[in-house]
């Protein structure tokens, strides 16, 4: 195993008061995430709580596990659990079996504390993307797990009335951490799960 394979980050609160914090047990597959986003892991924390926030529930009772890949690995993943043989930005796989909510509303908490599942992360992807929408790759790193944490809370964008549920959910978040909105007219910083 290389330290790139080993857990580099878990729940050190450095992304928000250590009670306040979720656990992210942050898994780094692919060396260049460190020399792209060092604080990947406190990230991670912020984005994490951000979710769990919205959704009315105490970040530090919850955690995920964060797996940071490249694009090949996350084509597997995606082949694999989605049939869809293409990179992409961010995936998720909650813990818990979700029933899906009526369209445009908030899905019920998640059965109980502890683990809410995974999310993936590519780094070729996120680079290109921010890049095209001019945003600094910090901040779009946080929208994508933002997004895939939302995912492992029952939130989708299955149908237009849950897409623009999960919009206005990410968009306050995203406001309240001082990042500007991703959705803009013109911009192409949106997840694509």
């Amino acid at each position: 195993m290389t330290a790139a394979q080993a857990i580099v980050g878990t729940g050190t609160g450095a992304g928000a008061e250590a009670d306040d914090a979720p656990v992210v047990d942050l898994v780094v597959e692919t060396e260049a995430w460190v020399a792209a986003l060092p604080d990947l892991a406190a990230l991670g924390e912020i984005a994490a709580a951000a979710a769990l926030s919205a959704a009315g529930l105490a970040p530090g009772d919850h955690e995920i596990a964060l797996l940071a890949c490249d694009d090949a690995r996350i084509t597997a993943l995606n082949t694999d659990f989605r049939g869809k043989p293409q990179p992409t930005n961010v995936l998720s796989w909650p813990t818990h079996p979700l029933a899906p909510p009526a369209p445009g509303r908030r899905p019920p908490p998640p059965p109980a504390p502890g683990p809410l599942g995974d999310v993936a992360i590519a780094l070729e992807t996120c680079i290109a993307e921010a890049e095209a929408a001019g945003l600094p790759l910090k901040d779009h790193v946080v929208h994508l797990i933002l997004h895939g944490c939302l995912h492992l809370l029952g939130f989708d964008h299955r149908t237009d009335a849950d897409a623009a549920l999960m919009e206005e959910v990410e968009r306050r978040q995203l406001a309240r951490l001082g990042i500007a909105d991703p959705y803009r007219e013109g911009e192409a910083g949106g997840p694509r799960s």
